[in-house]
């Protein structure tokens, strides 16, 4: 019960800690889109508006990965009594779709539109547009910073390098943040370089590329966590790891003959059910294997505090190559 206890508690902390994270992240991005909108209207800026299509998408993005943090800790209840966690992973491709189709779809048709119109030759809301940016590069950095933070942690936790926590980490609401604000700060450089270079040389084609090459990467990140969510809602397998840790478990146990399946899918970003076959060894009752499955759940369990759904279904292999064995006779004869 105490290790049930402290679990939810982790289990609470995280949720805080990633919810804390996503309104950092709304908060900057609802201001930053009304300045960019306002500095791209005023400056005539292809750029400067993909950038507040950008933002847009982020917050719509982060009101959807709260409202998945929140649904994700309903209680299971008998239509679902898996519970709710893969809610995040709904939530998550939602999010991916609107980057998509607000923010890479509408940033490529603006630099299409800004290469046919030949764009504007007057610069003089261009100083408000860059001051804008500045801004807006300075609080996209400061939500990468929380965000990268958030990883890292979670990597030490799960014992995994920043790297590999970032590409396969367990949970898409942060995942899909650190993306947004990583996006978001590389686009914001995009958009600087084609104000620059289109103050620099009077040619738009500068500013409409960088515009487009904004849409571009955000059409990439998009697919790239839609991919994810995607896996994620289907039914992903637990980690590698796991599941060899469990099937060398179950294989050291001297109740167990073999394992003839192991099965694991990813309930949620921290709980997993694992469904186990396994052939008994000869010469146990079955008061002593009861007592047995009941042992090897628990460890299983306490080991790996993610399985929180365990079914062990057993066999006795011996029998089964005894019944074998006569049908083939039978069948011979």
């Amino acid at each position: 019960m105490g290790d049930t206890r402290t679990r939810s508690a982790r289990k609470r902390k995280r949720d805080s800690e990633t919810r804390f994270t996503v309104w950092v992240a709304l908060a900057a991005n609802l201001v930053i889109c009304v300045a960019k909108a306002v500095g791209g209207v005023f400056a005539g800026s292809p750029a400067l508006l993909s950038e507040a299509a950008h933002s847009a998408a982020d917050s719509m993005n982060e009101v959807f990965l709260l409202a998945s943090v929140k649904r994700s800790r309903r209680p299971a209840d008998r239509r679902h009594p898996f519970g709710y966690g893969k809610e995040r992973f709904f939530w998550s491709l939602l999010a991916a779709v609107g980057i998509f189709v607000t923010g890479g779809c509408f940033s490529v048709f603006l630099g299409i539109e800004a290469f046919r119109s030949g764009g504007s030759e007057s610069h003089e809301g261009y100083p408000i547009g860059f001051a804008v940016l500045l801004v807006a590069l300075l609080a996209e950095g400061a939500s990468l910073v929380r965000a990268v933070r958030q990883v890292r942690g979670a990597a030490a936790e799960a014992g995994h390098s920043l790297r590999e926590e970032i590409r396969v980490g367990r949970d898409p609401t942060l995942r899909t943040v650190l993306a947004e604000d990583g996006t978001a700060c590389v686009g914001v450089l995009l958009a600087m370089a084609g104000m620059g270079l289109h103050m620099a040389t009077g040619q738009v084609a500068y500013e409409a590329s960088a515009s487009i090459l904004i849409g571009v990467l955000l059409v990439y990140v998009a697919y790239t966590l839609g991919k994810g969510a995607r896996a994620q809602l289907i039914g992903e397998a637990a980690d590698p790891e796991v599941q060899r840790g469990v099937r060398e478990l179950l294989l050291k146990q001297p109740e167990i003959d073999s394992v003839t399946a192991l099965l694991t899918m990813r309930l949620s970003p921290d709980s997993a059910l694992l469904a186990a076959s396994v052939d008994l060894t000869p010469g146990y009752d079955s008061e002593t294997v009861e007592d047995a499955m009941v042992r090897i759940k628990e460890e299983l369990k306490t080991r790996w505090p993610e399985l929180d759904q365990v079914f062990l279904d057993v066999t006795d292999a011996a029998a089964a190559r005894r019944t074998a064995a006569r049908d083939q006779g039978a069948a011979g004869s």
